[in-house]
């Protein structure tokens, strides 16, 4: 399947990018104007095919082109499309063919616009590529032009409807890097040198958060005093809400955003203090 062979990938990816799995991606909940003083973000849903290979499959559009049916693959690193799809969308255009590809391996390439039904994403880094266990399918199953991964889910909030077959949207403000150049990049790196032990940036916070709790953030339990939390100003029974404009949904989500702050660099965290939003800045402290 598409998700084995894709896993190291995306496990690689995750651990660069710190980016939660779609099992901890929480359901979209849309603020309240009145509440955040904010306009509330408009959510988008769109129907998904369920294969019978198992995979989800939706309807794109290429840079206005299409429909073309892509597997919606949440453990895909990258945007994955085939040469069929790549010549009708124009994303070959001024490109010298290789003399040798593997499956038909054009690199990478840059989507101009996107759009999973009614959902546009702009700048999607994708791959040209004939992948054969996406052409596999195509052959017992119907055409399938590629797979949609990271470099367009990353920038949504989502919910899954399995019973209503569909997947609703939420633009989450984040931007996707290039991960295959992130990637290689860590690869090639690791011949260097030896890897250095480096500080942990220390906080002075306790985080929780209750089973059963579906709102977004998590509770504040505890603030040592005189710590780089403490002295931002976080307080006890405040509601981190982000950090470092990232979601915190979960005590994983929390972690996985301080993980990648490093010591004395001052970011802002967005919470909930009775009732209101406001934001604070913390500066943590060097470490181990």
């Amino acid at each position: 399947m598409i998700r084995t062979l894709l896993l190291g990938a995306a496990l690689l990816s995750s651990a660069l990018l710190g980016r939660p799995a779609l099992g901890d991606t929480p359901s979209i909940k849309e603020p309240l104007k009145k509440e955040t003083g904010k306009p509330v973000v408009k959510a988008i849903t769109v129907p998904f095919e369920l294969l019978k290979s198992g995979h989800m499959a939706v309807l794109v559009k290429v840079n206005g082109k299409g429909p073309f049916k892509l597997i919606f693959d949440t453990g895909a690193p990258t945007v994955l499309v085939n040469n069929k799809l790549a010549r009708e969308a124009g994303l070959l255009e001024g490109m010298p063919r290789p003399a040798f590809t593997l499956f038909g391996s054009m690199g990478e390439v840059k989507i101009k616009k996107l759009s999973v039904g009614e959902q546009l994403a702009e700048d999607v880094a994708a791959v040209v590529m004939d992948h054969p266990t996406v052409e596999l399918i195509s052959k017992v199953l119907g055409p399938i032009h590629g797979i949609v991964g990271f470099p367009f889910f990353a920038r949504y909030r989502m919910t899954l409807d399995y019973e209503a077959k569909t997947v609703t949207f939420e633009p989450n403000g984040y931007k996707p890097p290039d991960v295959m150049k992130a990637m290689m990049t860590a690869l090639t790196s690791a011949s260097r040198g030896p890897i250095q032990l480096a500080p942990a940036g220390q906080w002075g916070l306790v985080p929780t958060k209750e089973v059963g709790d579906d709102n977004e953030g998590v509770d504040i339990k505890e603030v040592i005093a005189e710590s780089p939390a403490a002295r931002g100003g976080l307080k006890r029974g405040d509601r981190l809400l982000t950090l470092d404009g990232r979601w915190t949904d979960s005590v994983k989500d929390l972690y996985e955003a301080a993980s990648g702050i490093k010591p004395g660099t001052t970011v802002p965290l967005k919470i909930k203090r009775a009732g209101k939003e406001m934001t604070v800045k913390v500066t943590p402290a060097a470490g181990m």
